[in-house]
């Protein structure tokens, strides 16, 4: 299976709980972002998630309060640098408890200090390791020599020592798609569990020309569906059949929620109008509808899996042949 059995369970189920109750928007995906500091400034990074202080992170009660207030059966602990949080092992442990699924988000660095020795492998746990290419372009993201050497030395012991590792990749303006086959075939090679791809999105506080316009997602995602057929890539074929421009859907921001230590993020994971004390203000006080729509200026040239994943996945009661294929690439992928 491309994902483990109890994931696709757990999020039949819960669609189904919640399709019982009546509601149309529900998070499928919980954000946390438990601290905004941060061991490496990345060029595509928001300045906000960091430069945070240690000092102000969310506390654990606070964390948990999130995840249980979510509902969603999967949780992406990310910030910041989560392997900095100092109540991880007590938050990733609580979260098991619940039986949530978790993406631990990480540039790996730290995976030997903060991980390795005190939180042991689970099947529902998933070391996510952030690859934006080989050495010289990750290295040149992350703005630091020996990130990308370090990291694929992380990624080989996460794999020895048995946890369930998959890697994320952003597509920048200047990503070679080249360069981008040549990393699948050394993670594959190496055995990691699953590749996510996906195309960088232009936070307003982020002053540099490196992310990808509509047209230019859809040229390099072309690029990208053919390596779909090829490595184990994490994103459904519907999914990235959008990102080519073959296929059109209105975003799904409510299905990925993000909490932060400034509060409920509003509309969205990647928008951050603005911020709420509470999950009831947070999901009462955004217009879904509008932001569904993608009319505002900010949506133009987003297609981040974080908003059309889901899209996808609810569009396939629409189309039998679609759902065969979804099964297949799920279940023989």
């Amino acid at each position: 299976m491309r994902f483990p059995l109890h994931i696709t369970t757990d999020s039949i189920r819960h669609q189904f709980r919640q399709s019982i109750k009546g509601r149309k928007r529900y998070p499928m995906v919980l954000m946390l972002e438990p601290l905004y500091t941060c061991n490496l400034a990345c060029l595509g990074c928001s300045v906000e998630r960091h430069t945070g202080k240690l000092k102000d992170r969310l506390p654990l009660e606070k964390c948990l309060q999130a995840v249980d207030e979510a509902g969603a059966p999967i949780m992406s602990i990310c910030g910041g640098e989560p392997t900095i949080y100092p109540e991880l092992k007590e938050l990733i442990t609580e979260a098991i408890d619940r039986k949530k699924h978790i993406y631990l988000c990480t540039n790996a660095l730290l995976l030997d200090k903060r991980v390795f020795d005190k939180i042991e492998p689970h099947k529902r746990l998933t070391v996510n390791i952030h690859l934006d290419g080989l050495r010289a372009t990750h290295d040149m993201v992350c703005d630091r020599e020996g990130t990308f050497d370090t990291a694929i030395e992380m990624l080989r012991e996460a794999k020895k020592r048995g946890y369930h590792v998959t890697t994320n990749s952003t597509i920048f303006k200047e990503t070679d798609i080249d360069e981008i086959e040549e990393l699948c075939d050394m993670l594959a090679e190496i055995g990691v569990d699953g590749m996510l791809i996906a195309p960088g999105y232009q936070y307003e506080s982020v002053d540099r020309d490196i992310f990808l316009t509509k047209k230019d997602i859809h040229e390099k995602f072309k690029r990208v569906l053919e390596l779909s057929r090829r490595f184990r890539l994490m994103s459904t074929p519907m999914y990235i059949e959008f990102t080519a421009g073959m296929r059109d859907y209105n975003c799904s921001p409510w299905s990925t929620v993000t909490y932060t230590p400034l509060g409920w993020k509003g509309p969205c994971y990647l928008i951050g109008k603005q911020y709420y004390d509470t999950f009831d203000e947070f999901w009462n006080g955004v217009d879904w509808g509008y932001w569904e729509s993608r009319s505002d200026r900010a949506c133009q040239n987003c297609m981040m899996h974080s908003g059309f994943e889901t899209s996808a996945v609810f569009e396939l009661k629409k189309s039998p042949r679609d759902m065969v294929r979804m099964a297949a690439w799920n279940f023989f992928g």
